[in-house]
């Protein structure tokens, strides 16, 4: 008797271990380490992963397996491998980290299904009368004596069947009609079975004859080509000349899109130096970690292009993560342009059955290369030569929420993990990756000339109070409102940048200060013009706008601040010449509308894009001369000390926007602060004397790359629970970890309530704690019936991004 260790989909920490099942005779030819099965788990039936298979087992009365959802493990044994690192360093359950690397749709509960994919008289009789006349037929249905499973295994292994899920979630697979000859049909000759007057007829036979090859022809396709109506063929499969099928057809999110294949531009000298060293590593299989700094419009994503032809021809693959915002349809296209159909696209605008599809292209080894946001570092390869991550500093990398795994860490994990070389690429890369590659840790690589010797942009800095002296109460300084009135007139087009959605940031009376807070969160709510609502944008509470100042009752009540919706309606009323394309959030949520922006930008149905920060990157039109970025203060005085890297990468990002072709660009950046270090080395495109006055400063605060940080936050209803609990956490963090580690806190978050919880956190400052993540696990595994039974929340984060 065998053994399967099945680690079952609940979520909680006296069950955070695997449970011993028995594996049923007629079962233990199937059943493999990473595969979905049914348990018996109290009184109900659940999913679970097989973790482990043994011959052995220390648990008395040990129940049998109930069944078995997976012809082929979902999990390789890298990825079971993977989910148990990844569980202890973000401190999470194994369920939680096995669940993230699988697409939504296999997630959910699925009915499993036995689909024939070829003619019933190829089966043995006993599964010929379990489809009699049928194309499919449910499992359950199916008897489980273990002779007949025996059988269906065969007729597995021939492929003369499949197992397929029908999700409940409605993700099915998605099937078209289709037609194929009939045994009687292909032996013969045509004039033997057909009367020759019927002409339609006989040219359908005919053209089956030529085109299928013994397979499906989907029913559209014969039609669109003979030029012949459903009556024809109806008529064929009822004189049983055509067998009907339902033919499994991919939802791919581009199938109306031609891909046109870009010319292969010759590579500079410095992109050839850059080159040398990756393709060496490819050659030698070795793990080496490659930081990439490249000048915007470097041609960095040629160097990814170069190195993934290398990795295809050796037969291995690729896994290229780019941030959720900048999947453009430019990124797409290059890659589709240049490999076709060897391209799965994993992001989340696509629907749960288009990304079940492309994932499972990847898992069936039918592409040879995934381009995809954050959750795309788990593709099930098993083969992997390559991995890069453009736009490396990008925060979308990170996951808030649990596990909260950073892809860089996971990529760098699974490079070591396959003896293949990680590309980390950025114009601006994160302090703490350009420290490494200066230690040595990872190999620096450097671009810092555009492709065609093009220059970077000048910069001008506006300084807006000098504006405001000026008696220019606008959202646009005079500089800029020139220079755009200048590239209407030149035809040419212009971006505009503000990390702000929305009409107005707050709302507040003149008479009395009131203004608008959200009930449930510590933070005031944003006023959006278009349906004159005030929102939150941390719970999504809204409320209509008042028109009296409900403290005061005083019709003194207006808008403070600036989100893209008032600039919008500022540009019209300026420019009402320009035609503006604006694009944030709130104009982006329906699916496909990205695309559609940008594609009517790039075919110059616009002059001005304004938008928020999914417009910093990635963005390469010719046409594009001036970029503006209208507030480079709004990230620089949050409570976070990152605020000054972030504010120095997007002003280089969007900087990086103009002039990337043949005509010169040219960049306005307005600001309250202009004398900032990071807005005049942007200015300047200087990131050696950035990141040298930023290394400085996180020398002296004591801040990663100097420290590692992990972060506690302890949220409630109740704020005097919080606050006890919160103390409790912080001494026992202090007396169990080491005197050079600093717990600071607890203190109140800087957002100090959201969703009616009180928060509450501590950071831990550390350079060597080899046991901390064991305390932390045993913090999570103190709390967890607390957290289970009442609304206690701890969040444990290893590496915050976020401290909001």
């Amino acid at each position: 008797m065998m053994y399967a260790r099945v680690i079952v989909d609940v979520a909680a920490g006296q069950i955070n271990k695997p449970f011993d099942y028995a594996i049923p005779d007629e079962l233990s030819h199937l059943i493999r380490p990473g595969m979905r099965v049914i348990v018996p788990f109290g009184p109900r039936k659940i999913q679970g992963f097989v973790w482990k298979v043994a011959e052995s087992t220390d648990v008395p009365n040990v129940k049998p397996i109930a069944d078995v959802l997976d012809p082929h493990p979902v999990l390789t044994s890298e990825l079971l491998e993977l989910g148990e690192w990844l569980a202890k360093e973000t401190v999470c359950f194994l369920i939680t980290a096995f669940q993230s690397m699988i697409p939504a749709a296999i997630r959910a509960k699925s009915k499993k299904i036995l689909q024939l994919n070829s003619e019933n008289d190829q089966l043995p009789p006993v599964l010929q009368v379990l489809f009699q006349g049928k194309h499919k037929v449910e499992w359950d249905k199916v008897p489980k004596e273990k002779g007949t499973l025996s059988l269906v295994k065969q007729a597995l292994e021939k492929n003369i069947m499949e197992v397929v899920y029908e999700v409940k979630d409605k993700t099915r697979k998605k099937t078209i009609p289709a037609v194929k000859l009939s045994r009687e049909v292909r032996d013969q000759s045509l004039l033997d079975v057909l009367d020759s007057r019927a002409k339609k007829q006989y040219a359908v036979l005919d053209y089956m004859r030529n085109h299928s090859d013994g397979k499906s022809v989907p029913i559209q396709r014969v039609m669109e080509d003979l030029a012949v109506t459903r009556q024809v063929i109806r008529t064929l499969i009822q004189k049983n000349l055509l067998i009907e099928e339902e033919l499994e057809s991919y939802r791919d999110p581009y199938e109306n899109r031609e891909f046109h294949t870009f010319p292969r531009p010759a590579l500079t000298e410095g992109q050839t130096n850059v080159l040398e060293p990756i393709v060496q590593s490819l050659e030698k299989k070795e793990h080496v970690p490659f930081l990439l700094r490249g000048v915007t419009g470097s041609g960095k994503t040629e160097i990814y292009l170069r190195a993934i032809e290398r990795v295809i021809k050796t037969g291995k693959e690729a896994i290229v993560l780019v941030p959720e915002i900048s999947l453009t349809p430019q990124m797409v296209e290059r890659f589709k342009g240049r490999f076709g159909s060897k391209v799965a696209v994993l992001h989340s605008a696509l629907s749960s059955g288009e990304k079940y599809d492309e994932w499972r292209k990847i898992h069936r080894k039918e592409v040879q290369v995934a381009v995809g946001a954050r959750s795309a570092v788990f593709a099930p390869f098993e083969n992997l030569g390559l991995l890069i991550i453009d736009e490396e500093h990008e925060g979308s990398y990170k996951q808030e929420d649990h596990p909260r795994y950073h892809a860089r860490q996971v990529a760098l994990w699974r490079g070591k993990y396959h003896g293949c070389p990680v590309i980390m690429g950025s114009a601006t890369p994160s302090l703490e990756s350009y420290a490494r590659a200066k230690r040595g840790v990872y190999r620096l690589l450097e671009l810092p000339e555009r492709v065609n010797n093009t220059a970077l942009p000048p910069v001008h800095i506006t300084d807006m109070r000098t504006e405001l002296k000026k008696g220019n109460r606008s959202v646009f300084s005079e500089i800029l409102l020139e220079k755009l009135k200048d590239r209407l007139q030149k035809n040419e087009q212009s971006v505009l940048f503000l990390n702000r959605r929305g009409y107005s940031t707050f709302i507040m009376c003149r008479d009395c200060g009131y203004t608008a807070e959200c009930p449930h969160c510590e933070i005031t709510l944003t006023y959006h013009h278009n349906d004159r609502k005030i929102k939150c944008h941390y719970c999504g509470y809204e409320e209509i706008l008042p028109s009296l100042c409900p403290e005061c009752h005083s019709d003194q009540i207006r808008f403070f601040g600036t989100g893209t919706q008032k600039v919008e309606q500022e540009l019209t009323k300026l420019l009402p010449e320009a035609r503006v394309i604006r694009m944030d959030v709130d104009t982006t949520s329906r699916k496909g509308s990205h695309e559609k922006l940008l594609t009517s930008f790039g075919r110059g149905e616009a002059d001005i894009l304004l938008g928020t920060q999914m417009i910093a990157k990635g963005l390469d039109f010719p046409k594009i001369t001036l970029a503006g970025i209208l507030a480079a203060d709004t990230m620089l005085h949050l409570p976070d000390f990152r605020a000054s890297e972030r504010t120095f990468q997007l002003l280089t990002q969007v900087s990086g926007r103009a002039g990337r072709d043949k005509l010169a660009g040219e960049v306005v950046i307005q600001t309250y602060t202009p004398d900032h270090y990071s807005i005049q080395y942007a200015k300047h495109h200087d990131y050696e004397a950035f990141m040298l006055e930023e290394m400085g400063q996180r020398k002296q605060g004591g801040y990663p790359p100097y420290y590692y940080l992990a972060l506690v936050t302890i949220a409630h209803e109740d704020v005097v629970q919080v606050m006890k609990t919160a103390e409790k956490i912080a001494s026992y963090l202090k007396n169990s970890l080491s005197p050079e580690t600093k717990v600071l806190g607890p203190t109140v978050s800087p957002i100090a309530r959201i969703k009616d919880r009180y928060r509450y956190q501590c950071m831990i400052k550390y350079r060597n704690e080899p046991n901390l993540t064991d305390i932390l696990n045993q913090i999570a595994a103190r709390y967890q019936k607390e957290m289970a039974a009442d609304k206690f929340f701890i969040s444990i984060d290893m590496n915050p991004q976020m401290f909001m």
